[in-house]
């Protein structure tokens, strides 16, 4: 968990304090002024209520210039954003003719497929051509093709497993999976960092949800020998079933999942493991399995293994690998499967190939070459970051990497000076993030050179003095080094 100076978050509460203050003073003026200019919606209750929206309004509307900055070219090393101008004090933005060409580090392009690539491209036209852009069908009805089919042989394959079923968005994989695998009876311990699809997922099953600390086995292990020796609420019975629901890489936090011992624990408490790959299927292990491959562990010991098609193969959509019996039983009562539109068949050839290109099928030896690309470009990036002094999470071989802003003044003040600079990065603050903790996250791709790299840090360096966030202290360089030997010489 992360450790907050004193001075830090002192700070950052009070620079919160006073925007909440300023803004809840600009809410009291807007009151009696609504009262004198009443609408025609007398008596109804208003939409959008005050404390519900009063981040958005008062907080957020300051600095959204710094979200949701539009491009106009594919999302590899380097991409076209277009300019915004305001009239009005951010409150709306206008799009303008004007573009800049900034090296990118926020997309999930962790492989370098979102581009135009010599084997996915050309396929994936042919598909389009084949199939059309859509399928305009559910899968149950019209919407099955032989790409889905041959897609989901693939994927089962490919994360080592029996069988898979996908869908057409991520998101929603976990969202409308975990319902249909536990219910009223059931419980979900979820890591307390897992990501939003989860939390409405688990909260949708009408299960009993507990959280154990973040990536601590230790404490599933509490939390686990407590609930099963207590029993569901009030009839303190068995509990139907336990699911134990954890990433592979934390999307906010870059963390590697302690998969090992969780497995171990699991495996002691008879409870069924979910692991979500959406972040490290394809980027990380030998042959980008994965964390199971990069950490050793059995697929067979993980029951169900979800992951996205987002990140690492350029696509869209998520998948759910697991016994044929799992995958059979959700193709009859998954509503995302019954009932939505099936994933576009140019973007399921677009999976099909990238995977192909990843194990090498290709008959080259480019997936290797990506996968030792984005794991050095990784580790160079974070280990450069950290001697420079900042405050950086995450693990070693994990392409994600949050550097800590704390401050609220400091998210688009980081995120401007970037731009101005020809860096495009992502800010993040609450509600994503607690509170105290906003952050860049920062996304490495295979796709980006050494003068990429070199030329982001050199652009983040000197942004962060600009800024304060180096919150230690840098190591000194080799020409500094020779130069202080030099001197007591």
């Amino acid at each position: 968990m992360i450790t907050i100076p004193y001075s830090t978050a002192l700070s950052t509460y009070f620079s919160y304090g006073l925007l909440f203050a300023f803004g809840q003073f600009r809410d009291f003026f807007r009151k009696i002024f609504d009262w004198w200019n009443a609408g025609n919606l007398q008596g109804y209750a208003p939409i959008c209520l005050g404390l519900e929206d009063f981040y958005i309004r008062r907080l957020y509307l300051r600095i959204q210039d710094c979200f949701g900055r539009p491009i106009c070219s594919p999302p590899d090393a380097w991409f076209d954003v277009v300019e915004r101008v305001s009239n009005d004090n951010n409150k709306t933005l206008n799009r303008t003719t004007k573009v800049s060409r900034c090296l990118n580090l926020g997309s999930y392009n962790y492989l370098g497929f979102a581009a135009s690539d010599e084997y996915c491209t050309p396929r994936v036209i042919e598909s389009l051509k084949r199939f059309s852009a859509s399928t305009c069908s559910t899968r149950v009805d019209g919407g099955t093709t032989t790409l889905h089919s041959e897609l989901e042989v693939c994927v089962a394959n490919f994360v080592g497993k029996p069988a898979a079923i996908v869908f057409g968005m991520g998101y929603v994989t976990n969202s409308a999976i975990l319902p249909v695998l536990i219910g009223k009876g059931g419980l979900i311990i979820s890591d307390s960092l897992n990501h939003n699809s989860i939390v409405n997922g688990a909260r949708g099953s009408g299960s009993t949800i507990r959280v154990f600390q973040h990536n601590t086995p230790s404490h599933l292990e509490k939390v686990l020998r407590e609930h099963i020796a207590e029993g569901q609420p009030r009839t303190h019975r068995p509990w139907k079933k336990i699911i134990v629901v954890v990433e592979g890489i934390y999307s906010m936090e870059g963390e590697l999942c302690q998969l090992p011992e969780i497995v171990e624990i699991c495996k002691k408490f008879k409870a069924y493991v979910y692991l979500d790959e959406a972040h490290s299927i394809g980027a990380v292990g030998r042959s980008g399995r994965g964390v199971c491959e990069l950490l050793g562990v059995d697929t067979a010991d993980v029951e169900i293994m979800m992951g996205t098609f987002t990140k690492s193969f350029g696509s869209c959509g998520g998948y759910i690998a697991g016994s044929k019996e799992l995958i059979e039983y959700l193709k009859y009562t998954c509503p995302a499967h019954l009932y939505a539109t099936s994933i576009s068949p140019p973007a399921a050839q677009q999976i099909i190939s990238s995977i192909k290109v990843i194990l090498g099928v290709d008959g080259s030896s480019r997936g290797a070459q990506k996968l030792a690309q984005i794991r050095e470009n990784s580790n160079f990036f974070r280990s450069e970051l950290q001697k420079m002094g900042f405050e950086v999470l995450g693990d070693n071989d994990s392409p994600v990497m949050p550097i800590m802003l704390y401050n609220p003044a400091k998210i688009p003040a980081f995120s401007r000076e970037c731009l101005k600079r020809k860096v495009a990065v992502v800010t993040v603050a609450f509600p994503a993030t607690p509170l105290l903790l906003a952050r860049a996250r920062i996304c490495i791709s295979a796709a980006h050179s050494m003068d990429d790299l070199i030329k982001a840090l050199e652009v983040i360096s000197e942004v962060g003095d600009l800024v304060g966030i180096k919150y230690f202290p840098a190591e000194p360089n080799k020409e500094q080094l020779e130069a202080n030997r030099v001197k007591l010489e």
